[in-house]
């Protein structure tokens, strides 16, 4: 077989710590092993190994550097929303990981590998948008860039932990578990499933 004919293989650096030891977020769970299916989306979800998602903003006045937040942390400030949590970085942090406690015990697997499938089953292909002609409004169907894409879908997850927990006895770590995991296997009970299904079905009917 020759090389053109062999399959490239990406494989992704462990990065290690001084004494060989592999970089694990929060000490437990690794990012050399999460892979991303959707190759649209791959540029645009940061599996950088770190061992606590903060990067102090430091990506915040370079345009489109989101992209290389790590995804967790770009989840743990979407938990900051709305305004009475804005801040509030360590209880959003504690509450995303807390959930991947749970995610861990009724799924067994990576829980940061459960959050891309639900990033990738959660984020919209195709939205509307308006355009002026002759002085009327009219909406059209749009494909979804990928950085929004990913923006939409975690901020559908946020959002279904929420409502999920407000006049509920169930903590918002229980909340945000069980979207996240509905989210990941497409199921219907799904908030972010459901709002990205209403986005792609407007869309489709504007065509």
């Amino acid at each position: 077989m020759s090389e053109n004919q062999q399959e490239e293989v990406e494989v992704k650096p462990v990065l290690t710590t001084l004494d060989g030891k592999e970089i694990k977020l929060w000490g437990r769970w690794s990012l050399s092993e999460v892979e991303v299916r959707d190759p649209g989306l791959r540029k645009y979800i940061s599996l950088k190994p770190v061992l606590l998602p903060h990067t102090e903003g430091r990506h915040e006045k370079r345009r489109f550097a989101k992209s290389k937040v790590p995804i967790v942390e770009r989840l743990i400030n979407q938990m900051m929303r709305p305004g009475k949590n804005a801040g509030k970085k360590m209880l959003a942090m504690n509450i995303v990981k807390r959930a991947f406690e749970i995610i861990e015990l009724r799924t067994g697997k990576n829980p940061i590998q459960v959050l891309v499938w639900a990033i990738e089953n959660a984020s919209p292909r195709e939205e509307t948008t308006r355009i002026a002609f002759g002085g009327i409004l009219y909406h059209v169907s749009v494909d979804v860039a990928p950085q929004r894409r990913v923006d939409l879908a975690l901020r559908f997850i946020s959002e279904g932990a929420r409502n999920c927990s407000f006049n509920n006895p169930k903590t918002i770590e229980e909340c945000l578990a069980d979207e996240i995991i509905a989210a990941a296997y497409g199921e219907p009970t799904s908030y972010a499933i459901r709002r990205k299904e209403e986005i792609e079905r407007i869309a489709y009917a504007a065509r």
